[in-house]
């Protein structure tokens, strides 16, 4: 898929457990050396926001997920005004850094598909 989000093999790759098995330590190796958890983001909080469709996915967000990722950006900003690293027990957690912006933004593109599409129909009078 391109777009926000970008291209993406994980449907593909998490459709064969032989090839799932041999990519996710590679990926979580990844994820680890790429050091957004060491300064307390989730990978969602990386997205570019100045695309349309993730403006208005960003909208969508529940005020919780809001205040979470403004707290977020802003414990990371002193972080790396500081030029340091959080504390390590403040460090996302693999398991923590799920995609919570990646439904809102899909549903947003679906709408949007949908609306070019009903746009689009001429109506005929006979």
């Amino acid at each position: 898929m391109f777009g926000p989000l970008s291209i993406s093999f994980a449907p593909y790759i998490r459709s064969s457990k032989a090839l799932s098995a041999w990519v996710k330590p590679i990926a979580n190796w990844y994820a680890n050396a790429a050091g957004y958890r060491k300064y307390g983001f989730k990978y969602d909080d990386l997205v570019m926001e100045e695309n349309d469709e993730v403006q208005r996915a960003l909208k969508r967000l529940t005020p919780q997920e809001a205040y979470d990722r403004a707290f977020r950006l802003k414990r990371a900003s002193q972080a790396s005004v500081l030029h340091k690293n959080l504390e390590k027990d403040q460090w996302i957690a693999a398991s923590e850094d799920v995609r919570y912006l990646k439904p809102h933004v899909l549903s947003v593109l679906k709408e949007q598909a949908e609306r070019e599409k009903w746009d689009n129909i001429t109506v005929n009078k006979h």
